[in-house]
């Protein structure tokens, strides 16, 4: 079934268009040599903030399911 009101998907690449891999190229993204890389151990001030942060994320998962 298909909408009469569907947006039209563009024909790619167009002169907009820049791939992933130049994109990454272009702000010197580099792969993930280790898991350690991507922790952060301070990223919350405390247990409560921490908390308080994945009571918000598992309310915002359930009202999307919903």
């Amino acid at each position: 079934m298909t909408s009469s009101n569907a947006e039209q998907v563009p024909d790619w690449p167009t002169a907009e268009h820049v791939p992933a891999a130049e994109l990454a190229r272009r702000q010197g993204v580099r792969p993930v040599a280790s898991i350690d890389d991507l922790a952060r151990p301070d990223l919350f001030e405390s247990d409560d903030e921490l908390d308080d942060f994945l009571v918000d994320l598992y309310a915002s998962r359930r009202a999307g399911a919903a």
